[in-house]
């Protein structure tokens, strides 16, 4: 546990002594860095897995990658700012981890349930040259921390596996649906998948991300 670091993470070390695999977990809105990392045991052992804490603390617990305020005049809303300052963190901290863990910079994946799924999306688009693959579970593409020049962009080093629950009560799936569509206008490969599921992430769900993973270490 380095938490000289910009965020507050945990670690799985990896099999390997050095240029591992570098697996970073993102958590949802009022979770914690715990909760992501129970699926630790069950991934490769080749990755060295961080699961970061989000920088917002929430009231009575958990912790926020940007505020979501639920205003009566405006209904749902993101605090755009912390979406953007958490989104170049996130970006800060893979360069620290990279540097301070025996880790290999050009094999870093994402993974991000919700919250930490839209971020996933936003650091990937934003800084390519960072990632190389994305799991991104339950969430969905916010346009607002993209980069304008979008189509200019080389993001042809970049792999997405994206999912839903077609049930899900907290992200619409049609949100979700809408992904493929964009990622495919932008050239950049991906896989899409939904499962009879609500806000979480189903078994079967877990082992195709598990061996979509495997086939990209």
């Amino acid at each position: 546990m380095n938490n000289s670091l910009s965020l507050f993470h945990i670690t799985r070390p990896s099999v390997l002594k050095e240029n591992a695999p570098l697996l970073i977990m993102m958590h949802g809105y009022g979770s914690d860095e715990n909760d992501l990392f129970s699926f630790a045991s069950e991934l490769p052992d080749d990755f060295f897995i961080i699961s970061v804490r989000a920088p917002y603390p929430l009231s009575p617990y958990g912790n926020a990658w940007y505020a979501i305020n639920f205003d009566a005049e405006k209904g749902k809303w993101n605090d755009k700012e912390q979406a953007e300052a958490s989104r170049d963190l996130i970006a800060k901290f893979i360069d620290e981890a990279t540097e301070n863990y025996p880790v290999n910079k050009n094999n870093v994946t994402l993974l991000g349930f919700s919250q930490g799924s839209i971020l996933s999306y936003g650091v990937a688009l934003n800084y390519p040259e960072k990632i190389k693959n994305i799991v991104a579970l339950s969430g969905y593409v916010y346009h607002d921390i993209l980069p304008k020049d979008l189509e200019n962009r080389d993001y042809s080093n970049l792999n997405f596996y994206c999912s839903h629950g077609s049930v899900d009560q907290v992200i619409p799936v049609d949100w979700a649906r809408q992904t493929p569509t964009f990622l495919k206008s932008l050239n950049i490969k991906h896989q899409y998948s939904e499962f009879p599921v609500g806000h979480g992430v189903a078994p079967q769900n877990f082992f195709e991300f598990k061996n979509w993973l495997l086939e990209r270490i």
